[in-house]
């Protein structure tokens, strides 16, 4: 076992009595890259661990001139990686990346949406979380578990970081964008046992973005990874459905904003219509932006650094709900 992933899984002791690990040293390395913390969601084992454990496994993406682009395929401890701002608002957000719910697409490094979140005064959170195929008995419910458990981890060390802990919200990109809508939609749902006093805190978030994501398990508007990763290989009508996040939306779901491309080949933009569907149905406030061109992934910055359509559209409408974050997103 290398040094790296030694000291990535060395701490597993009790949340509240474990050191957060310091990314300083990694930040030197990167131009840009603000000092940060990476620390795990669950004192010791995460809820659900299967008999034969789970092998942590990240791979370096295809992206060569990033050495920070990795893949998790294998998940064993869920993790948030912190961006802290500079001259924090009091908001916060936290992040869902994608990986069809095969992978989880993220470094080991804040993000550069994180850094832009930073820059405006918003502390950024991005969550490593676990797959279902690696075998937790939460199943399908294994992400949402992480989902849940980091949102109020927090609320309950906010003051740590000077965040409003009513202050928080959500943003997920493809299969992460699904994470965010599950969130959304099931925050109050029962999905795990309490472990500790973090776990009486709220989970819903102030307000919610969903980008090019995965929202429907039902063929054909389901993107087929996502749905076989999450559901298995033959999941039932029902269960599909079930896990559909724009179906039964909550009337208590926060405030949602949706970003697709029409162009869009791996993740149908008839996903991001299905779920404004559902918000409109459950009355909830919503707005919906596909664009023409952009496929899946569509840029999140402009080639000159300036934070792109999506973000600035997200910044706008937080702010119209609540979240302390500039309103024109610059």
């Amino acid at each position: 076992m290398s040094s790296d992933r030694r000291q990535f899984l060395g701490s597993l002791s009790a949340l509240a009595a474990a050191p957060l690990l310091s990314g300083r040293a990694l930040a030197q390395s990167g131009e840009n890259t603000p000092a940060f913390e990476r620390f795990p969601i669950w004192p010791g084992s995460p809820p659900g661990l299967p008999s034969g454990g789970v092998k942590e496994e990240r791979v370096l993406r295809t992206n060569k001139g990033n050495p920070d682009d990795f893949a998790w395929p294998h998940v064993a401890t869920p993790m948030l990686t912190v961006c802290p701002a500079a001259k924090p608002t009091g908001a916060a957000v936290l992040t869902f990346p994608g990986g069809g719910y095969a992978r989880v697409a993220m470094g080991t490094r804040p993000s550069a949406t994180s850094r832009w979140f930073a820059s405006q005064g918003v502390t950024a959170f991005e969550l490593l979380y676990r797959l279902p195929h690696d075998g937790w008995t939460g199943g399908p419910d294994t992400p949402l578990q992480d989902a849940q458990r980091a949102m109020r981890v927090i609320r309950a060390r906010a003051a740590k970081w000077g965040v409003d802990p009513a202050n928080v919200a959500a943003i997920g990109f493809s299969a992460g964008g699904h994470l965010c809508g599950s969130i959304a939609t099931r925050f109050a749902a029962k999905v795990y046992d309490p472990v500790d006093a973090a776990d009486a805190l709220d989970a819903r978030p102030l307000v919610a973005g969903m980008f090019f994501p995965v929202v429907s398990m039902v063929p054909p508007l389901a993107h087929a990874q996502s749905r076989s990763e999450l559901l298995g290989a033959n999941p039932s009508e029902a269960l599909s459905r079930r896990y559909s996040v724009n179906v039964e939306v909550p009337a208590t779901a926060p405030p949602i904003l949706l970003g697709h491309a029409a162009d869009d080949t791996v993740v149908d933009c008839g996903n991001s219509l299905a779920m404004f569907e559902g918000c409109r149905a459950a009355k909830i406030p919503s707005e919906l932006y596909v664009i023409e061109k952009g496929g899946h992934g569509a840029p999140l910055f402009e080639p000159d650094g300036r934070a792109g359509l999506w973000l600035t559209r997200f910044a706008r409408f937080a702010a119209r709900h609540g979240l302390r974050i500039p309103s024109e997103g610059a």
